[in-house]
């Protein structure tokens, strides 16, 4: 694993940051705070660390969605709970959601404050320079409770890869469109569910397909040419190296360790049937 450390890693921290995103208690939690559905709710719940910011930038942060679907959303959202309300309830909501899913003994034992303190101390040595989610997580205080603790250790550096990730898709000329396109040509995610869900038109999706077709990466079919398919391994292997970081300032045997502490927590997610399918993070890992 020490070849691959940042993508062993992200297998198995994505599942549990995911939480966020499906569990029933955040839902609950965020229509209790009066947010209006679950669009509303995702931008806030995951835009808060920023502040009370306006929609661009949280396209320009997000990088895959649709001007206009974050724009229904925000900024609305700070007129019913403010950025530092939504940041408490999301706190609490993801530790009554882990305490759920994996159960009281498990969230307090030992070993699962452990996973905290490891995730943490990641997340805290990681580069935030040039990746603005992963900063505006990294600078949240240290929550006392370990699974909140874990969560937000994790979300961190879920967002410094994301983040790497957005540099490494503009560094190859990739537009939001064309990088999903790419993603779902490749077998990673269902091509309908994230333009739906993205809220771009078919039209944008056609258009992005045309062009990469131009560039030599998308087959009329719709399947990767072996250009296609090399530039996405290199984007991929870029963004692993990107995120490395952290691992290397927590070494080897301790992200080994916090991977096997993890891996329990990551299968539990992907059995709990919360993931939609459609995989729209395109996680390789299977339950």
């Amino acid at each position: 694993m020490a070849d691959g450390m940042a993508r062993a890693l992200w297998e198995r921290y994505e599942p549990v940051h995911d939480l966020v995103y499906f569990a029933p208690e955040v839902h609950r939690a965020a229509d209790a705070l009066g947010l209006r559905g679950y669009w509303m709710g995702y931008f806030a719940l995951r835009a808060a660390p920023l502040g009370a910011v306006s929609p661009s930038v949280v396209t320009s942060c997000f990088y895959v969605f649709h001007p206009a679907r974050v724009a229904r959303a925000l900024p609305d959202a700070w007129g019913y709970a403010a950025p530092a309300e939504v940041l408490a309830t999301r706190l609490d909501a993801l530790d009554a959601a882990m305490t759920a899913l994996f159960g009281a003994d498990t969230v307090g034992s030992a070993e699962f404050a452990e996973a905290a303190d490891l995730a943490w101390e990641a997340a805290a040595a990681a580069d935030t320079t040039g990746r603005v989610l992963a900063a505006a997580n990294q600078a949240l205080e240290r929550p006392g409770r370990p699974a909140a603790r874990l969560w937000q250790g994790l979300t961190t550096l879920r967002e410094h890869r994301g983040d790497s990730h957005v540099a490494v898709l503009v560094s190859q000329g990739l537009g939001p469109v064309e990088a999903m396109v790419l993603k779902a040509a490749d077998g990673e995610s269902d091509g309908e569910f994230l333009r739906e869900t993205r809220k771009w038109e078919r039209a944008d999706w056609e258009a992005a397909g045309a062009r990469l077709r131009e560039r030599g990466l998308l087959a009329a079919g719709g399947s990767l040419t072996p250009a296609g398919a090399a530039l996405r391994t290199e984007v991929e292997a870029l963004t692993d190296t990107a995120a490395e970081g952290p691992w290397t300032a927590l070494g080897p045997d301790r992200s080994a360790r916090l991977a096997a502490l993890l891996d329990p927590l990551a299968d539990a997610v992907m059995t709990s049937g919360l993931l939609p399918p459609g995989n729209p993070v395109g996680l390789p890992r299977k339950a």
